[in-house]
């Protein structure tokens, strides 16, 4: 086996490792601060946010007690206001700003059949004009990101043709990358099953991969955690996305069979952790300093039976832990054994960051930073105040 690798000999000095937390942020949505459900019943529960403002003010609020979640995913129409300027306005105004513009493509009763895919034109024309809204939201909200997931597919053989279907994908998604300024990207989030249950057009990364290949540099693959079959490795994923400079982001969230959107690290924190790693290890290298488009870490969960403001707390928290236990993997030593061919070693090296304690290293963080050393304990004030407050 080796000499046993001391944990704490990191390529970083501490410094450095609280620098790197310093630029890791992540994104909140704007859907995870109202009641969430099953697909039977909601459960309304005491201080969901009820409209755009509430979900604005509670994402400000998480971004206080944690000091990394400074942008707020909004959702259109759910999230559909008047004055899109005076929204970006309120939410700097409480210390956060608006993030990732998500396209509702999948509550209308016209797009049954599909939307970018649906085969009658008028109908596509009309999911592309929904985009476009979207696309001047971003303008006027200072988003730089359009997330798009698409629920089209089929639930029968027969029921229309895959490759004309194709087709007309590949054809409005070209429409939606020619609407985005320059500065903007187009996130491609991809699914294998649900709500089309015979096939979906974007089913898996390899899809999104593709069609981000033939869309051009403002075109991206975004990941959602819940959103492959059982037994997926998603840091392979990861690092193959990476290393073709198309990992766009992430909707970070935990499942135990599906697409369950469960609290981030609640399952399966070593998964995350090592997903974490991998992104880590790329931006160490040579190649990974040149990446040039951040990683939009965006937590996208639903919270069918807790208070959803402190779910959201709970989030940010793990993502974070998870993220510094990363850092601290000790990639010389694991390089090592690697080409030493020692498992045992290279297994023992991993694992050792992943159980290393790094509350202490985030207290010192969140010190610096003025952010309460417990942010769930200092949260739930807040959520008494709100759950008083909103009925």
């Amino acid at each position: 086996m080796g000499k046993r690798v001391d944990v704490g000999r990191v390529l970083e000095t501490k410094e450095e490792v609280l620098a790197a937390l310093d630029r890791f942020e992540m994104e909140t949505p704007s859907w995870g601060y109202g009641s969430g459900g099953t697909r039977f019943h909601v459960v309304r529960q005491p201080g969901s946010a009820r409209t755009v403002w509430e979900r604005l003010e509670d994402a400000a609020a998480v971004h206080r007690f944690t000091g990394c979640a400074p942008r707020v995913a909004i959702h259109l129409p759910w999230d559909e206001v008047d004055d899109f300027p005076a929204l970006a306005q309120f939410a700097e105004e409480h210390g956060v700003r608006v993030g990732a513009v998500n396209p509702n493509l999948f509550q209308r009763d016209e797009y049954a059949l599909g939307s970018f895919t649906h085969p009658n034109a008028s109908i596509r024309r009309k999911a592309l004009a929904h985009v476009r809204h979207c696309v001047e939201a971003m303008a006027a909200t200072g988003s730089n990101i359009l997330s798009l997931w698409l629920p089209d597919g089929t639930n029968f053989p027969g029921q229309d043709n895959f490759l004309e279907r194709k087709c007309r994908l590949e054809e409005a998604l070209r429409e939606t990358v020619e609407m985005l300024p320059a500065t903007a990207r187009l996130l491609i989030e991809y699914k294998f099953f649900e709500p089309a249950f015979y096939h979906t057009d974007i089913p898996d990364w390899g899809f999104a991969l593709l069609l981000a290949n033939k869309l051009g540099p403002q075109a991206q693959v975004l990941v959602d955690l819940g959103h492959h079959p059982q037994g997926t490795n998603v840091p392979y994923i990861i690092a193959t996305l990476l290393s073709e400079g198309k990992l766009g982001g992430f909707h970070l969230n935990s499942r135990q069979y599906a697409d369950d959107d469960l609290t981030v690290g609640s399952i399966d924190p070593y998964e995350l952790f090592l997903i974490f790693r991998e992104i880590v290890a790329f931006f160490r290298t040579t190649a990974g300093a040149t990446a040039s488009a951040p990683i939009a870490y965006m937590i996208d969960q639903t919270n069918a039976l807790k208070p959803p403001f402190l779910a959201m707390v709970q989030a940010v928290i793990r993502a974070q832990e998870l993220y510094a236990k990363a850092l601290l993997v000790n990639e010389e030593a694991l390089r090592e054994a690697q080409h030493a061919g020692d498992l045992v070693r290279a297994e023992e090296i991993v694992r050792e960051a992943f159980f290393t304690d790094v509350r202490p290293l985030l207290a010192e963080w969140r010190s610096r930073r003025g952010v309460p050393a417990d942010p769930l304990a200092a949260a739930v004030a807040y959520q008494e105040k709100i759950a008083a407050g909103r009925g």
